[in-house]
């Protein structure tokens, strides 16, 4: 009795007597699911894949750089703000091209995009004058023997600069780096946290314009059945060209489609499965937005009502992610330009912020009703 093997590969134990000649030729393709392609990890590649091409993660990285960019960074000398401070004019023009909310931003989306962020001082005659924002890039760090940062090289125009981080009166660059796990002196952006649901956001769109190209609707088969021949390769070429010049893109559609000579058009359909693409764009969205720490409501993201209302999400990316944010850079910066200028500090004010002023009604009330708190007391407690 013929097995499956016999019949598969024409097995001569119970051939027939006769044969049918057959004019065209047959070919049978065994498959199987190929691994999935990664785009690269590479700093370039990410910000072509991510910012330039995904508007999730355009529009993550633009919300957190300008949000936080609003808080005014105010500069303190012993605990009291000085208005018309040296420093205060550096942060406020740190150079002749850029304003200070300019280069602030570039430093809010360097830490999104890189990880990493680089400032360089402008030092003259022992003073700090201006200050530039670096990009990641371009930028290397030459270690010493001790493994610890002795300069930078920057690299540009075929040439790189050497920065060194002896200069006085402060080191030449501030390289404000997010935690990296695997890394000694660079740090880990959220872009390279999303890349994996940034390649399937981006695999998702990709498949949504093919669609569209071809007459939006799924493809089909054309089925022969005129007796029992089969289309030669020159009719097969033609007609398969035919399709693609006359009835296939979105500038075709609905063009009647006459065949004739035993051809059916058979359409092949989407099933419930197939169209799990859909939430599984969502789902990618909502993983991007999670690795920016950005609430997906904010972004029109449907499938997420964690929260009650555009107000407590709002007020939620502030306290879980802009705050920390400004608060560190900030930090950065007074650490980094503090011996410059006398052990100024650089202080964020957040009084201004309006998703925050439910926070700070609740502590003047909190610290208003402490009766055993004199007023001197409560008012060093909120800020005055």
């Amino acid at each position: 009795m013929p097995n499956v093997l016999s019949r598969l590969f024409g097995g001569g134990t119970n051939a027939p007597s006769e044969t049918k000649s057959f004019g065209g030729y047959t070919m049978m393709t065994l498959s199987q699911l190929g691994p999935a392609q990664w785009s690269g990890r590479g700093y370039a590649s990410l910000v072509n894949q991510g910012f330039m091409r995904n508007p999730v993660v355009y529009r993550c990285i633009r919300l957190i750089a300008e949000a936080a960019n609003r808080v005014p960074l105010t500069v303190q000398v012993d605990g009291k703000a000085v208005a018309g401070h040296p420093l205060a004019a550096l942060l406020g023009r740190p150079n002749g091209r850029q304003s200070g909310p300019e280069v602030l931003e570039a430093v809010y989306a360097y830490l999104q995009t890189a990880g990493n962020a680089y400032l360089q001082a402008g030092i003259v005659d022992g003073a700090v004058r201006t200050l530039f924002v670096l990009r990641p890039d371009r930028m290397s760090v030459v270690s010493g023997r001790d493994g610890w940062p002795l300069a930078y090289d920057y690299k540009a125009g075929g040439r790189a600069v050497r920065l060194s981080q002896e200069a006085l009166p402060i080191p030449s660059v501030l390289h404000v780096a997010l935690f990296h796990p695997m890394d000694d002196h660079y740090g880990m952006g959220p872009l390279e946290a999303a890349q994996t649901s940034l390649d399937i956001h981006n695999a998702s769109a990709q498949w949504n314009k093919a669609l569209l190209d071809n007459a939006a609707r799924p493809s089909g088969a054309l089925v022969y059945s005129a007796g029992n021949g089969s289309l030669t390769d020159d009719q097969f070429s033609r007609l398969k060209d035919e399709l693609e010049e006359q009835f296939s893109g979105s500038g075709n559609a609905g063009r009647p489609m006459v065949l004739d000579g035993g051809l059916d058009w058979k359409a092949l359909a989407m099933s419930p499965r197939d169209m799990d693409f859909i939430e599984a764009r969502n789902a990618a969205a909502r993983d991007i937005a999670l690795a920016f720490g950005v609430p997906p409501m904010l972004l029109g993201i449907p499938g997420d009502n964690t929260y009650a209302n555009m107000a407590e999400a709002n007020r939620t990316l502030w306290r879980q992610t802009l705050v920390p944010l400004v608060v560190r850079v900030a930090q950065e910066l007074s650490a980094w330009l503090g011996p410059a200028f006398d052990g100024a500090e650089v202080v964020p004010d957040f009084e201004t912020v309006e998703a925050l002023a439910e926070d700070r009604a609740a502590l003047w009330e909190r610290v208003g009703n402490a009766g055993f708190l004199s007023d001197a007391e409560k008012r060093e407690m909120v800020g005055l």
